[in-house]
């Protein structure tokens, strides 16, 4: 779950940065310091639309880091939140191990209890665009 929002937040950083081209054309902004509520409430409103989506153009899990080793993003975010280590067999399959849930405030110890995903779901990132 770190590591996917890490890279989350690194996209959404890159996503927000200007061109070279659009950089030059506009002058220096002064950053600025806000209460939470009032950056928020500075966010500009517009009408979401779906026009386009479909949840198939995206790949769901990805080979990782090492495509060799058999285990897809989903379980190497699975091995990053472990609170112990669980056995990796053939293809990656994740056996015993313990992470702990923030959402719920309890220990989980099947992997498969747990739901990795999108901080932001596709079609909600897809509409805000």
């Amino acid at each position: 779950m770190i590591m996917m929002r890490a890279v989350m937040a690194a996209a959404a950083l890159a996503l927000s940065l200007p061109t070279a081209a659009q950089a030059a054309e506009q002058p220096a902004v002064v950053p600025q310091v806000l209460p939470m509520g009032v950056a928020v409430s500075a966010l500009p409103l517009a009408v979401e639309d779906r026009t386009g989506y479909q949840r198939t153009s995206f790949k769901h899990w990805n080979a990782g880091e090492i495509p060799a080793d058999g285990c897809n993003t989903r379980a190497e975010v699975l091995l990053s939140e472990a609170v112990e280590y669980p056995e990796i067999g053939p293809g990656c399959a994740l056996t015993g191990g313990v992470w702990w849930s923030y959402y719920d405030d309890t220990t989980v110890t099947n992997a498969s209890g747990l739901d990795i995903d999108h901080m932001v779901p596709l079609a909600e990132a897809w509409d805000s665009k």
